[in-house]
């Protein structure tokens, strides 16, 4: 599978919307307090259209499989950043691909001056969970900012 990987464009933003709503219905969090109810998940290319965001889009054979961005944490300091809406079709999963993601990602945010790095997310994304681990991001307590998502109740944390 040949991937491309491009920042966010206007007309992908139907696409992307249906790839992260179908993804929390497939674990079973299709519900209040995640990005399935969050407005903003149906228009990505104008929340990341902001200084210090950017949205990374995977495509393979010209056909969207996922995405992931940088932004800067609702309500927190100006030196972190979120890793948001990171969400692969099920073809696109276990080859690597969130990997690179995450660390486009992670590089944007040190070329923009972010030090620290926040990201939510829940027990029912296990696989999620342990690539974050393996990138460093060590659990939290409590939630940073305010996201507004409260239905991930599992909060981490990573210096960059």
């Amino acid at each position: 599978m040949e991937i491309t990987i491009r920042t966010i464009l206007s007309s992908d933003d139907p696409t992307l919307a249906n790839i992260v709503k179908t993804t929390l219905t497939e674990f079973g969090m299709n519900k209040v307090g995640t990005a399935f109810s969050d407005p903003t998940t149906d228009h990505l290319s104008v929340v990341y259209s902001i200084p210090r965001a950017t949205y990374y889009v995977a495509e393979s054979e010209g056909r969207i499989i996922g995405g992931a961005g940088i932004h800067p944490l609702d309500g927190g300091e100006a030196h972190v950043c979120e890793l948001q809406k990171m969400y692969l079709l099920p073809e696109a999963r276990g080859k690597g691909l969130a990997g690179k993601l995450i660390s486009l990602c992670l590089n944007y945010a040190k070329q923009n001056g972010y030090t620290q790095c926040y990201l939510e997310t829940a027990p029912e994304l296990a696989r999620a969970r342990k690539v974050y681990e393996q990138f460093g991001f060590r659990y939290l307590t409590g939630p940073m900012g305010n996201t507004g998502h409260f239905g991930c109740d599992n909060w981490m944390l990573k210096d960059l």
